[in-house]
């Protein structure tokens, strides 16, 4: 995938969130951030819940997610 390829368009990647890292499942250029609904780069994506399998666009909607659903028990 090259973005600067004419036919390039940006598409939504499926991913699987694993504790330290994820497996991209489908190809894509971002994935889309639970609490907020922004686009966040794959390249960018630094917070994820591996439980509810939920990605963050940054620290604060973590923190929301974290508020809203609490810690899950194991």
């Amino acid at each position: 995938m090259n973005i600067f390829d004419k036919s390039f368009s940006p598409s939504e990647a499926h991913v699987r969130y694993l504790d330290a890292d994820y497996v991209v499942l489908r190809p894509g250029s971002f994935v889309r951030c639970a609490i907020t609904g922004s686009p966040i780069p794959l390249d960018e994506l630094t917070y994820w819940n591996v439980d509810r399998q939920e990605a963050y666009a940054n620290a604060e909607a973590a923190y929301e997610a974290h508020k809203r659903y609490g810690i899950p028990a194991r």
